[in-house]
């Protein structure tokens, strides 16, 4: 029923919000076709937000689902994929939006070709095909590119101009093969396998102009991935076609966005290369004359020295110093050999104090028997025994005439 309204009885938002939702409650479930553009999983939420869009004109409705249902989709649902729902029209009164609840999805046409190739992808990249770890370096200056194209391409043409554009001297071989098709896949997988086997290739791309997602599906065949895979050769993908990306692209050692963007990656530019040698020999003149100058002023403050600029004024003071050292030396060692002098006098005078022939030289004599012994008392000395005298300059032979007894002698010995 139409709600009755007035200026002076308007009727309040939350009526007419829930009148909206009544009427659009009202119609039954339907089936709707587009294109998914979003894919929103939330984490704990079980309900999937979407966003599908009119493959025609620029309109778009908000699509939830359960979250059972967008898992049990096989092949999965991505961004892209062009799907036919059946589902029934919400309106959220608190919101003030209206969406679409899913209740099946259908992948049909583009959107079930997508989703074919993403589950392909999820099972080649579940081997380890894609590892980044896998990728090759090209070289920095191959001697020989390997190029698999069609004939008389343009993209053909963009590679060979742009690469001898910057090293004039590179060298191609061409493997022709289709670029589209049913034999484009096979065709393909043959050139880039005869191009491994030449030892003379050392980098290989597969060059297209880009084209639809249809025209691309040979590279994305399984069998050209693992070929691509299984090369020795490093691999450059210049498809050129951006929205969508082969599996081609993820296998190879290198993508390139164009075929004119693989031949900057090919070869170096000799402008470039020219201008960094040139930068470089200058930089390595300018630290080299640096160091020489730096070494030139040390090797000259060096040379202004005193020790270095005249030696001999060094030899001069030196000397001056030797010859005062030898003097002191000569003074000390006199002094020393005097004093030493004075104590050998003062000890041979001691000594000859000491000597029993300065006593004789004194006066006195050592009277000895026969025998030799030393006579020391009159006892034991007979009148008319032999006595030899010794003085200080010889001996004297004598006889005993007489023996007398000092006393002074006896008082003292009997005192």
């Amino acid at each position: 029923m139409a709600l009755e309204t007035s200026p002076s009885a308007p009727a309040a938002v939350r009526q007419i919000a829930l009148a909206i939702s009544q009427w659009v409650g009202r119609l039954g479930a339907i089936w709707v076709e587009g294109q998914i553009t979003q894919v929103s999983r939330r984490p704990g939420v079980g309900t999937v937000f979407m966003t599908m869009r009119d493959s025609a004109a620029d309109i778009s409705v908000p699509v939830t689902c359960a979250r059972t249902l967008f898992d049990s989709l096989n092949p999965p649902l991505v961004e892209g994929a062009s799907v036919v729902i059946h589902a029934k029209p919400d309106y959220y009164p608190n919101r003030g939006s209206l969406s679409l609840v899913a209740r099946e999805i259908r992948m049909v046409g583009l959107g079930e070709l997508l989703a074919r190739l993403e589950r392909r992808r999820q099972l080649l990249a579940a081997e380890g095909l894609f590892a980044p770890d896998l990728k090759r370096r090209l070289p920095f200056l191959p001697r020989c590119v390997g190029l698999v194209t069609a004939p008389g391409s343009a993209a053909e043409r963009d590679v060979v101009d742009n690469a001898r554009r910057r090293w004039p001297g590179v060298a191609f071989e061409t493997a022709y093969a289709a670029m589209q098709g049913s034999r484009a896949a096979s065709e393909v997988i043959d050139a880039v396998e005869r191009l491994d086997r030449d030892p003379r290739v050392d980098v290989i791309v597969v060059a297209r102009g880009g084209g639809s997602v249809e025209d691309l599906l040979p590279f994305s065949d399984e069998g050209l991935v693992r070929a691509v895979a299984g090369c020795r050769t490093p691999v450059v993908s210049a498809i050129g076609h951006e929205p969508d990306t082969p599996l081609l692209d993820l296998v190879a050692d290198l993508r390139a966005s164009t075929p004119t963007d693989a031949a900057k990656h090919l070869v170096p530019d000799m402008a470039e290369e020219l201008a960094g040698v040139t930068w470089a020999r200058d930089r390595v003149r300018t630290l080299l004359r640096q160091l020489v100058e730096r070494e030139s002023r040390a090797l000259a403050d060096l040379r202004a020295r005193p020790a270095l600029a005249d030696p001999r004024s060094l030899l001069g003071a030196r000397s001056v110093e030797v010859e005062d050292l030898r003097d002191r030396g000569r003074r000390c060692l006199t002094h020393q050999l005097a004093r030493a002098g004075d104590d050998i006098a003062h000890q041979r005078a001691r000594a000859q104090a000491l000597s029993p022939l300065a006593t004789l030289e004194r006066g006195y004599a050592v009277v000895q028997a026969a025998d030799g012994a030393v006579v020391r008392s009159v006892e034991g000395v007979a009148a008319g025994a032999p006595l030899r005298i010794r003085v200080a300059d010889g001996r004297i032979a004598a006889t005993t005439t007489k023996v007398e007894a000092a006393a002074i002698d006896v008082e003292e010995s009997h005192g």
